[in-house]
């Protein structure tokens, strides 16, 4: 069962990430947007804060729950997806 209502504290994440490294901006995508097949230089953390995201990735695929970080690895080719109804939003950061 998603716990949409657990409230993410994004400067609280974003200390958290910068004191290990990482960027910690917010994306919002619209409902069915898909993002297909990317690769980045650096590690990529992503962490919903509300809604339904998945994630697919390294043969696998994860739904986090709000709050849920997930690291996606250097030069792992992933697809982010809006699995809900709604807007979803969600934390990313790179590796610096």
């Amino acid at each position: 069962m998603r716990s949409d209502t657990v409230r993410v504290d994004q400067r609280a994440v974003a200390r958290e990430w910068g004191a290990r490294g990482f960027s910690c901006d917010l994306w919002v995508d619209p409902p069915g947007q898909v993002w297909e097949d990317y690769r980045h230089a650096t590690d990529e953390l992503v962490m919903p804060v509300e809604g339904g995201l998945e994630l697919e990735f390294g043969g696998r695929c994860v739904r986090p729950e709000p709050g849920e970080e997930i690291l996606i690895p250097a030069g792992v080719s992933h697809t982010v997806r809006n699995i809900g109804g709604t807007s979803v939003k969600w934390l990313y950061g790179y590796s610096r």
